[in-house]
C-alpha cells in the first residue's frame, strides 16, 4: 500500500519548489518593474528555484525521495525504482502541489506575476514556431542532464543529493532562461499557464522535459551497470509495511 505521506509529501515539496520559485520572479519584477530587465531575471530567478528545491528536498525528500518534477518521476519508472502506479500517483500529488503554488501567488501577490512566471520561447528564432522549436530542443538538453545528474548522484552519492541537485537546477536556470525559460518540469509550466489562460508554447514544456528525461536516463545507464546499483532503504510503505519480493525500492532524490 503507497503510503499517503509519500504523496502529500510530494504536493509539498512541489508547492514549496514552484512558490519559492514564483516569488523569485515576483522579486525580481519589484526589483526592476514590470519590463524588470533578463539581468536582473538571471541574477534573481535562478537562485530562487535551485534554493526553492534545495528547501523542498530538506522538508520532505526523506519520505518521498524528492521528485517535485514529473519528469523525475518517469525516469525513476524506466529505472524501475518505482512502479507506473505509484509514479501516476506522484505525478498527480505534484501537479495539485504546483497548482496550489500558482494560486497562492495569484492570491497574495497578484495575477500579473502568475503570468510572468509561465515559461515562454526566447527570441531565437524568426517566428513563434521557430523559437518554441529552439526552446524544445533546449529543454530536452538541459532535462537530460538534469536527471542524469539526479539518477546518478542518488546512486552513488545519495548524502550529496541535498546540494548537488539544486546547485545543478541553478545552473541550468543561468543557462537556460534566456532561451527556453527553463523549465524542465512539465507541472511548474502547466500549473501557471493554466492559471494565467497563457498557453502559448505549452507543448514545448509538456512534452520536452519527458524526452529529456527518458534521454537522461539513458545517460545514466550508459555509465552504470544494473549491477553496481546498490540497494537502497524504501520509503514509499506505511510503518510496518513489508515489501514482497516483486515490491520496488525507491532512492532519495
Amino acid at each position: 500500500m503507497i503510503n499517503v505521506r509519500a504523496l502529500v509529501a510530494e504536493a509539498v515539496g512541489t508547492f514549496v519548489l514552484v512558490g519559492v520559485g514564483s516569488l523569485g520572479v515576483a522579486s525580481a519584477l519589484i526589483v526592476g518593474g514590470q519590463s524588470a530587465v533578463l539581468l536582473i531575471v538571471i541574477l534573481i530567478v535562478p537562485f530562487a528555484f535551485g534554493l526553492g528545491l534545495l528547501a523542498a528536498i530538506a522538508i520532505a525528500g526523506d519520505v518521498s525521495g524528492g521528485h517535485f518534477n514529473p519528469a523525475v518521476t518517469l525516469a525513476a519508472v524506466f529505472d524501475n525504482r518505482i512502479r507506473w502506479t505509484t509514479g501516476i500517483a506522484y505525478a498527480v500529488a505534484q501537479a495539485v502541489g504546483a497548482f496550489g503554488a500558482s494560486l497562492f501567488i495569484q492570491l497574495a501577490v497578484s495575477a500579473d506575476v502568475v503570468r510572468a512566471t509561465v515559461n515562454q520561447p526566447g527570441p531565437i528564432g524568426q517566428s513563434p514556431l521557430d523559437q518554441q522549436l529552439h526552446a524544445f530542443s533546449i529543454e530536452i538538453v538541459l532535462t537530460a542532464i538534469f536527471v542524469a545528474v539526479i539518477l546518478t548522484i542518488t546512486a552513488r552519492q545519495a548524502q550529496q543529493a541535498l546540494f548537488v541537485i539544486p546547485l545543478t537546477l541553478i545552473g541550468i536556470h543561468f543557462a537556460g532562461i534566456p532561451t527556453s525559460g527553463a523549465s524542465v518540469n512539465p507541472v511548474r509550466s502547466l500549473a501557471p499557464a493554466v492559471v494565467s489562460g497563457t498557453y502559448d508554447g505549452l507543448w514545448v514544456y509538456l512534452t520536452a522535459p519527458f524526452l529529456g528525461a527518458i534521454i537522461g536516463w539513458g545517460l545514466y545507464r550508459l555509465f552504470n551497470r544494473p549491477d553496481q546499483d546498490e540497494p537502497i532503504e524504501p520509503d514509499l510503505y506505511e510503518d510496518g509495511d513489508e515489501l514482497d519480493e516483486d515490491d520496488e525500492e525507491l532512492e532519495p532524490a
